[in-house]
């Protein structure tokens, strides 16, 4: 995952702060926002490994902090429920113009709520996804116990929460008691909508989820956390999250078309003038690509020509041991061949500085996992030599190139 820092305004002229997370091999195919949990921040254990799942599933993500959170600006006992929605909303104008328009929120516990409401306000939203989202955003006040009493009566009161202090205005609650998740989630027309809940949430109890499900109209789903806990801790559960919403939304969301090349040939390869290195590949019917390092003007979305190369030569090695140890029937429960490419001398001489003196070198290792005696091994070693790759490359051999219509 590629991650950088990025500022946007909200709507009072706020300066909010985010991170965008990348995939690291393409460019992302659909954008994402992420509204995080109730007094958290885009730094939360949970929100990055869910957005980071979600990159090395194409997304390009956005992860922010609400007004008068984390590193962003504004004072947070003068935000509300409200104020939350309005800054996804100013999220996704700013993806739009800067970057292209979200087509996937996400959101955790209350962030969950605001998404159910900002969704409805941003067009190019299909698919939107909730983790152990509450049916009613008032439900958070259960959270500041005896002090929600004090805040009421006298207008605003200092209330501990994850071990920081916060201060909260009446308004605040006066805010939450107008909204409902249940009518925002009826009036979500044409969106897919995701919910994600624990059985054993003890913060927001599943009746929530049902809650929200039962008001939401077709395209809904379900998916159950089983044994997982409201703040989502665990990287192992995130990470599932991360790909579940991924798997699910791919059927809501404008995918690109994979490029079609055809060809009479075993390999295609199409570059166009645009694209730099990035080369798009058609090996047999697998589509793929190949690029060149950052370092001298790639972008890093494939493996070097070479590469491929020095590939093709531990593949058919790793076939070949295990298909002639099957025929023996000597048990290698795994093989590894590791392949490096360089160019070295031949042998030593005194004029090796020039160029002509040097061949083309093939490294390779092989890491067996198996019970051979030596023997066994050297026959291995024999057999490594033969695969058809391998012999390839020492034979002679020609390319005949012309052009083609």
């Amino acid at each position: 995952m590629k991650s950088s820092k990025i500022t946007f305004t909200n709507s009072q002229g706020k300066l909010l702060s985010g991170r965008l997370d990348l995939p690291l091999v393409q460019e992302p195919h659909n954008f994402a926002i992420f509204a995080h949990c109730f007094t958290c921040t885009k730094d939360f254990s949970a929100v990055r490994n869910v957005s980071k799942a979600l990159a090395s599933e194409g997304f390009g993500v956005l992860r922010f902090d609400f007004t008068g959170l984390g590193d962003s600006d504004g004072d947070f006992a003068d935000t509300n429920f409200s104020s939350n929605v309005e800054d996804l909303v100013q999220a996704a104008a700013f993806l739009e113009k800067e970057y292209k328009a979200p087509s996937l929120l996400v959101g955790h516990s209350l962030g969950g709520a605001a998404a159910i409401f900002a969704a409805s306000e941003i067009s190019s939203i299909q698919a939107l996804a909730t983790i152990g989202a509450p049916s009613n955003p008032v439900h958070v006040k259960k959270q500041f116990g005896s002090q929600a009493a004090t805040i009421e009566k006298e207008g605003e009161g200092h209330v501990k929460l994850a071990g920081r202090d916060f201060i909260f205005k009446k308004q605040f609650f006066d805010d939450l008691e107008q909204q409902s998740c249940e009518a925002a989630a009826s009036k979500l027309e044409g969106k897919a909508l995701l919910i994600l809940h624990s059985p054993q949430d003890a913060t927001v109890s599943i009746k929530n989820a049902e809650e929200i499900y039962h008001a939401a109209k077709h395209p809904k789903s379900f998916v159950t956390l089983d044994g997982t806990e409201h703040l989502l801790i665990d990287k192992k559960s995130a990470a599932y999250v991360g790909k579940v919403i991924s798997g699910w939304a791919a059927r809501y969301i404008d995918l690109p078309t994979e490029e079609v090349i055809k060809t009479t040939h075993q390999v295609v390869a199409s570059l166009d003038n645009e694209d730099g290195f990035t080369t798009l590949l058609k090996l047999g019917n697998h589509y793929s690509k190949a690029d060149e390092p950052i370092r001298v003007g790639g972008n890093d979305f494939g493996p070097t020509p070479y590469e491929l190369l020095a590939g093709s030569l531990s593949a058919c090695t790793a076939m070949t041991i295990q298909m002639y140890a099957k025929r023996k029937g000597w048990l290698i429960e795994n093989v590894e061949v590791h392949t490096s490419y360089g160019r070295t001398y031949a042998e030593d001489c005194e004029i090796c500085d020039q160029e002509n003196k040097k061949i083309d070198t093939f490294t390779r290792e092989i890491k067996l996992t198996a019970n051979l005696d030596e023997k066994q091994l050297a026959r291995i070693l024999q057999i490594a030599d033969k695969c058809p790759v391998h012999k390839t490359l020492h034979s002679q051999t020609q390319v005949i190139t012309s052009f083609v219509d």
